[in-house]
């Protein structure tokens, strides 16, 4: 392999890392280790992806706070104390990808190194003490690699990615699922922080840079604003726990622009010390918060989005995804998770497909985005068989809530979660769940108890991976629910079954019937 093609995106060498293969396997959709490592302006991390490709799962995940950015406005070079732990990091992660043996690595440094006098040394250092290339992006580069971690999880999304750094933020367009205009600008944490003059001189050189940004931007009103990046992920954080959501999953989560004020005030009162402890941030972390917040209120100002989705993915995920064939993106990265893992897990890999065509005639007015939560739920239905009986249905609310998805609402969370507990329990009062049950609305609630109650039917008539038992026929008008059970699945419908199918109906509100089909 020519050696400019191992070097794309700083990874490095054939003779550091052994000859580079393909990120992907054919048609299959799967990847190999992939590891990535960004040196950021606050944060130093290395991730490992692995799994299915269009929806990887993080075999490894650290990151190591160095703070190289700190300074960098007043001294113009790295900070002496966050260069040496940035450069102990990369020796540590060096370390880790070579006894993982990974043979695909990607590196780049934003916009510390970026500006820093002294960055072409600190890359040079890396390299001879490490085998690391560092690729050095430029800020339009940064923003567009962020927006597609952001098409990673969202195929197809449209509005404004706002990507906050310690040195640097970074805004770029969406609009049908590919990167527009992108600016980068100065205010990042770090940075923000070494404005002289207080509050009032802060504000106002928030507001400044903020006008600047629109006017370049261009940016139509009322769209969707995604955030990306460490000290918006904090923030969210902070807003869940002022609102007392029950599920702190930051990826998707989502906040209005009333959201935003409430939570700048209420951070502005806060003991930082005794929230930073409470919620689990890290102490410089927190300590970017009261800054950062100001710069996401200005933003909400300026750029009047109608709803804001925290993303956790970012340029690691974009650097992933500029490698992803075209076809392979189009893919909805939650049902190839959810496919992955039941090739992975199942009893009968196949099952979960036949399952969602046997429930779907249950929901006739279930909408694409509705449709899409129902055949999650399928492919998941039977991935967490190995759990002891008596948990089986906790581990299954647990797995849809807490998994590392992508392309899922906390409330479809929830109701996937739901739903795949009445798949293996009857009933869900006076569970640990409770408070997350009340995302639902009671609507909705119906409808994953549907939904599980269907699951936990269609799981006892197996045929095989790919044979339906039967058909349901649902007449919402005369509240008569039919199932038509296949000849050969006949001798699988016994008491247990029609118990299952009475409670299923008596969930809809219907009266049950049964039908064979002739041998």
């Amino acid at each position: 392999m020519a050696p400019d093609a191992a070097l794309e995106y700083g990874a490095p060498p054939p003779s550091a890392w052994g000859e580079a293969r393909s990120l992907f396997d054919g048609s299959a959709g799967e990847t190999l280790h992939v590891g990535v490592i960004d040196v950021g302006s606050n944060s130093v991390r290395f991730v490992v992806f692995d799994g299915a490709a269009r929806s990887p799962a993080y075999f490894y995940n650290e990151k190591i706070m160095c703070a190289l950015g700190s300074g960098l406005s007043e001294s113009g070079r790295l900070n002496p104390k966050g260069r040496v732990r940035a450069l102990d990091a990369l020796c540590r992660f060096a370390a880790l990808a070579r006894g993982m043996g990974l043979e695909t690595m990607m590196a780049v440094a934003t916009a510390a190194v970026r500006e820093a006098e002294d960055g072409p040394a600190f890359v040079a250092e890396v390299e001879r003490r490490t085998g690391l290339q560092l690729q050095v992006i430029p800020g339009d580069e940064e923003a567009r690699l962020s927006a597609q971690g952001v098409l990673l999880g969202w195929p197809g999304s449209y509005g404004l990615v706002c990507d906050i750094g310690g040195a640097s933020m970074e805004l770029a367009d969406l609009a049908q699922g590919r990167v527009g205009r992108r600016v980068t600008s100065p205010l990042g944490g770090l940075k923000l922080q070494e404005v002289k003059g207080g509050p009032k001189v802060l504000s106002a050189h928030i507001a400044k840079v903020m006008a600047r940004l629109h006017a370049d931007m261009d940016h139509e009103t009322g769209m969707r604003l995604f955030l990306v990046g460490g000290s918006w992920r904090a923030i969210a954080r902070v807003d869940m726990d002022r609102r007392n959501w029950p599920l702190t999953v930051q990826h998707e989560y989502r906040m209005t622009p009333a959201a935003v004020a409430a939570t700048k005030a209420y951070i502005e009162k806060a003991d930082l010390g005794a929230l930073q402890r409470k919620l689990g941030i890290s102490g410089d972390r927190m300590a970017l918060v009261p800054v950062a917040v100001q710069v996401l209120d200005e933003l909400v100002r300026v750029f009047k989005p109608k709803d804001i989705a925290v993303s956790s993915y970012g340029i690691r995920e974009g650097m992933l995804y500029e490698r992803m064939p075209p076809a392979l993106r189009e893919r909805d990265p939650l049902l190839e998770a959810c496919r992955f893992q039941e090739r992975r897990d199942a009893r009968l890999p196949g099952f979960g497909r036949v399952l969602f065509n046997f429930v779907l005639p249950l929901f006739p007015d279930a909408d694409w985005q509705r449709r899409r939560i129902i055949e999650a739920a399928c492919l998941l239905h039977d991935v967490n068989w190995r759990a002891h009986p008596d948990y089986r249905a906790e581990t299954c609310v647990d797995a849809a809530t807490r998994a590392n998805l992508g392309g899922i609402k906390h409330e479809e969370r929830v109701y996937m979660g739901l739903a795949l507990m009445y798949r293996y329990s009857s009933r869900r009062e006076g569970t640990r769940f409770d408070a997350l049950f009340k995302l639902l609305s009671d609507a909705d609630a119906r409808e994953a108890e549907v939904l599980g109650r269907a699951m936990r039917l269609g799981a006892m008539l197996w045929l095989g991976a790919h044979d339906a038992p039967g058909v349901f026929r649902w007449r919402p008008e005369k509240k008569t629910l039919t199932l038509t059970v296949e000849a050969r699945a006949r001798p699988l419908f016994g008491e247990v079954a029609k118990s299952r199918l009475d409670a299923l109906a008596q969930a809809m509100g219907a009266e049950a019937k049964v039908a064979f089909t002739d041998d």
